[in-house]
């Protein structure tokens, strides 16, 4: 059952992309989507670990790159890439998509184990 929430979240994440990039279109939510579908720390691993978050990651990287322009040959392939955008356009995008990988993450660390009541360490 757990690789097919993750495969549905992959999926929906890839639309999500397409999306921004052709309409500009900001309305998916990572952190309500997984709240919503009560998703445990076993399946955000799996999604953090997945190949659609490291392309997000790769995906900003290279928007990080536009942004930060330059002269250099990896510079003028991103340009050439992701030119068509905008500058401001292409803020937002790299914001947003890095909002879904931070929201992730935020609901990894939300959804640790506590600590059993009496296990500190006695002196």
């Amino acid at each position: 059952m757990s690789k097919c929430i993750i495969d549905d979240l992959d999926g929906m994440i890839e639309h999500v992309i397409d999306d921004v990039f052709s309409s500009q279109t900001f309305t998916f939510s990572m952190y309500n989507y997984i709240r919503a579908n009560k998703l445990t720390g076993p399946n955000i691993d799996e999604f953090i670990n997945s190949s659609t978050a490291h392309e997000i990651v790769q995906v900003v990287n290279e928007l990080d790159l536009y942004l930060e322009g330059g002269d250099d040959n990896t510079h003028k392939q991103v340009r050439e890439g992701y030119g068509h955008l905008g500058k401001p356009t292409a803020r937002k995008i790299r914001n947003y998509l890095d909002t879904i990988l931070s929201d992730a993450w935020k609901y990894k660390n939300e959804k640790r184990p506590g600590r059993r009541k009496g296990s500190r360490n006695r002196s």
